[in-house]
């Protein structure tokens, strides 16, 4: 048997009828460019998250840059995330001129530490390769694999110090903590329509939400090259405009969405159940507060490389998210962080581990992935 870590042509032959038409439609009336797809598709997406707005872009990479940018985010300016998340996060941050701050992540959640955030803004404990008098402006919280991280806390943070929050919810589509989904807890939240993600284009694609009928406003001129109408222009923006076939794919996708997600959690369940005390597994912690959508089933151990290299060897593909923590990455060695100074986020780069989770996951193969864990930790 043969177990790949997503199957993205079994979800689409489980929709290709209604997919085909959409795409075909958009082709009949050649709106390739934004167009009623992509309006539909925002309106949709905007209820299914109970938010005001959503603005459709390129790319989750867009709608980071463009939320920061759209809050005058920029030289001088310093934005706080996490070390523990994909580059994007943080290209965003540097797009606009401003500075990265990183704190460390939670080791039950892989989210943001909210007293460590809290404790850097306090003391003002920044590296020393960055100008001591920058302005921290805002903080990115990263939802990582789908994992809402505890807004609460991070809330009350943000607003004592004066911060935007700008939610980088890329992995975790109908993610809620506290009863409210992601994208509702700061001006912003960023979303990723890669097509690996759980609601995934047929190319690149992304959307901000917001509640701040201001901020909608500016991003939708922002991301059409500051457009009020054809070639009329208030202010320079860029091309940050999502294609009409990607909001064609992605309207007839997001109404399975929640069945897909339901099925996520099932498997992730069957899995923490089944592989509960083996080995030294260290498995996913779902906060009770919150919905975590399994973006990616991430586990931890010390002998993840072994682990890897002889599930591999049976057909069951796994993936590491992220092997090199950002503070330590060439790219950002100008911030003058060191090895140790995120140690939480340093220990999960080295251990984590994603095992096969899809919506269209077999219990066979789920059972076959258990299997052949256990196997390994036995021998």
């Amino acid at each position: 048997m043969k177990v790949p870590l997503a199957d993205l042509r079994a979800q689409y032959l489980s929709i290709k009828s209604e997919i085909d038409s959409a795409i075909q439609q958009v082709i009949e009336t050649s709106q390739f460019i934004l167009g009623k797809s992509v309006a539909d598709f925002e309106r949709a997406f905007a209820q299914a998250h109970q938010v005001k707005h959503c603005i459709a872009v390129g790319s989750g990479t867009d709608a980071l840059h463009v939320a920061l940018w759209a809050l005058g985010i920029g030289k001088g300016d310093a934005v706080i995330t996490t070390s523990f998340t994909f580059i994007a996060t943080v290209e965003a941050i540097s797009l606009t001129g401003a500075i990265p701050l990183f704190v460390d992540i939670d080791p039950r959640t892989y989210t943001m530490n909210p007293e460590i955030l809290e404790e850097l803004l306090r003391t003002r404990k920044i590296p020393k390769g960055v100008d001591q008098n920058l302005k921290i402006k805002a903080v990115i919280p990263v939802h990582l694999y789908g994992q809402p991280a505890e807004m609460g806390k991070i809330q009350q943070t943000a607003q004592m110090h004066g911060l935007s929050i700008i939610e980088d919810a890329a992995q975790a589509h109908l993610a809620h903590y506290q009863g409210k989904f992601v994208g509702n807890f700061g001006i912003a939240g960023c979303f990723s329509f890669y097509p690996s993600k759980n609601l995934g284009a047929f190319g690149e694609g992304g959307a901000v939400t917001t509640n701040d009928d201001t901020l909608a406003q500016k991003i939708r001129l922002l991301r059409d090259h500051g457009q009020v109408e054809k070639y009329r222009h208030d202010f320079e923006g860029h091309n940050y405009r999502m294609d009409g076939i990607q909001g064609a794919v992605l309207g007839v996708k997001l109404r399975y969405l929640e069945q897909w997600t339901e099925r996520r959690h099932y498997i992730a369940a069957y899995y923490n159940n089944h592989l509960s005390g083996v080995g030294d597994l260290v498995l996913p912690d779902e906060l009770p507060e919150a919905r975590h959508v399994f973006h990616l089933f991430v586990i931890r151990t010390k002998r993840r490389t072994a682990l890897q290299k002889f599930l591999s060897g049976y057909g069951i593909a796994t993936t590491i998210a992220y092997p090199i923590p950002l503070h330590l990455q060439k790219a950002y060695q100008h911030l003058e962080y060191s090895k140790g100074d995120f140690p939480v986020s340093e220990t999960a780069a080295n251990e984590c581990l994603a095992l096969p989770l899809f919506a269209e996951m077999t219990d066979e193969q789920a059972d076959y992935v258990i299997e052949k864990v256990k196997v390994f930790f036995r021998d």
